[in-house]
């Protein structure tokens, strides 16, 4: 399968719908519509559960399972109080960076449907008298364009309604792909792809495979981790993001040495199961696709720890897609590394026997 054939005009169509549409922790439901629309002609049935997960099925019959898996949330902000003047103060919801967030235009979401606002910033006049002050999320506010407490009521916006940004996909140099929440929509994007490939090359796997989009990963792997109940998959195969650690202010020594457009990370982590990576590997050099190496301490704090400690323990690994601005609303791939991890895990599901144990004791 050569790299270059893997993203079409109908995928890259999706993939720029798919990021634009707001899917926040705990209001995916949206979101994963689009990707069970897309996905459905490649899959035999589906999955949903009581938050929101969604998961695609090929052969749902077959006892060995088998999960792909990435996720569907983005961060955002919940609104937590309302001035008398009509300010909206928040809190996180998701590890939002607070540096970002002066002056970025919003979208609160209410029952009614959108309400646009701002965060409101002072002026670079009336910050120079003593040590200035940095945003923090304490000091961050929204303005609506309301004057008073009941204005806001009034335009449907309470307590507990969530907010996001609207920044849009765009390409930079050809081979960029900019977005927000590209962590992890991207990772919902790429095991759709396999997906498709798997049905357009006619391949016809000896096990089932759960293709699976979780929610709720960004407040703790929660959706993974009810998921995995469900499924009680014998192998998971998870993708996420990690950072690109050759753009300024980043420390190699601390965050390993990874870029985009270098090829799929593989991970070292307990979580990883020794011998399901050294196939992944395998694959990767056998097919003549590019990898970078990372190395997690305790966590990879990704879904794959909550994959790998459920069920009594399940043979789980990590793909990673390198990303540079994580948790920003510019975080930015190169198309090489998504067509590349599409690949990695294609020719791996390709490698993989059925009934594999991953025993260390054989």
């Amino acid at each position: 399968m050569s790299t270059k054939s893997i993203l079409n005009k109908s995928s890259l169509e999706f993939l720029e719908n798919y990021l634009n549409n707001a899917s926040p922790t705990g209001y995916e439901s949206g979101g994963q519509k689009l990707w069970m629309d897309y996905l459905k002609p490649y899959v035999d049935t589906f999955i949903t559960d009581t938050y929101g997960s969604a998961v695609g099925i090929i052969n749902p019959d077959a006892p060995y399972k088998v999960v792909i898996e990435g996720h569907a949330d983005e961060i955002s902000w919940y609104v937590n109080y309302i001035t008398d003047d009509g300010l909206i103060y928040v809190i996180r919801n998701g590890g939002s960076d607070h540096q970002i967030a002066p002056s970025k235009r919003v979208n609160i979401h209410t029952k009614a449907g959108i309400v646009k606002g701002v965060f409101g910033w002072p002026a670079i006049h009336t910050r120079n008298r003593g040590k200035e002050e940095v945003a923090k999320v304490d000091n961050l506010f929204i303005d609506i364009g309301c004057e008073t407490k009941e204005q806001v009521d009034k335009m449907g916006v309470h307590v507990g309604c969530v907010i996001t940004y609207p920044d849009e996909f765009m390409i930079l140099n050809d081979n960029k792909f900019v977005c927000r929440a590209i962590d992890n929509r991207m990772g919902g994007f790429m095991i759709a792809e396999v997906a498709r490939l798997l049905h357009e090359n006619k391949i016809k796997l000896p096990f089932g495979l759960y293709i699976t989009n979780s929610v709720q990963e960004e407040v703790g792997l929660r959706g993974a981790e009810m998921i995995t109940k469900t499924i009680k998959p014998n192998v998971a195969i998870v993708t996420d993001v990690c950072h690109d650690s050759t753009t300024p202010m980043i420390e190699k020594k601390i965050e390993g040495d990874t870029k985009i457009g270098k090829g799929p990370v593989v991970t070292y982590a307990p979580a990883v199961q020794n011998n399901l990576r050294e196939l992944i590997l395998e694959t990767a050099m056998a097919k003549e696709i590019p990898f970078q190496r990372l190395a997690s301490s305790r966590v990879t704090g990704t879904d794959t720890d909550a994959f790998a400690y459920s069920n009594g323990g399940v043979a789980s690994a990590l793909i990673s897609l390198p990303l540079r601005y994580m948790h920003t609303t510019v975080e930015m791939v190169h198309r090489d590394d998504v067509e590349n991890v599409i690949k990695l895990i294609y020719e791996t599901l390709l490698k993989l026997e059925n009934e594999e144990t991953f025993s260390y004791f054989k």
